[in-house]
């Protein structure tokens, strides 16, 4: 099974996650808990990369469903950027794309934070 990793920078007051590997029930404790961490910091301005992730169970897309309104509650938001048209797909028949901003390019998102 391939690893999971996430890579966390601040970028123009935007924590920005690149996220690597699979991403599945077993993984998704490390994204939660990286959100927790970004949260209890007072950063609300999140820019989530997937450019490098290649598989994402429910479990890992519960994740984000759990932390945007506590984001959007403190004027900032969860925005996803770098899909592939496979993880994109995922997104897009459970009706995430109406919930979320999702770009192709990283540098797309970050403009839509100024």
């Amino acid at each position: 099974m391939e690893e999971f990793s996430i890579n966390k920078r601040d970028k123009d007051n935007i924590t920005i996650l690149n996220l690597n590997g699979f991403l599945d029930a077993h993984t998704s404790v490390e994204l939660e808990k990286c959100f927790e961490e970004i949260l209890s910091e007072n950063k609300y301005r999140i820019i989530v990369n997937f450019d490098k992730l290649s598989y994402i169970s429910s479990a890992g897309l519960g994740v984000f469903m759990a932390f945007i309104e506590t984001a959007r509650e403190n004027s900032g938001d969860i925005k996803l950027c770098g899909m592939s048209d496979k993880i994109y797909n995922i997104f897009d028949m459970l009706g995430f794309p109406i919930l979320f901003e999702i770009y192709k390019e990283e540098n797309s998102a970050i403009e839509k934070f100024s």
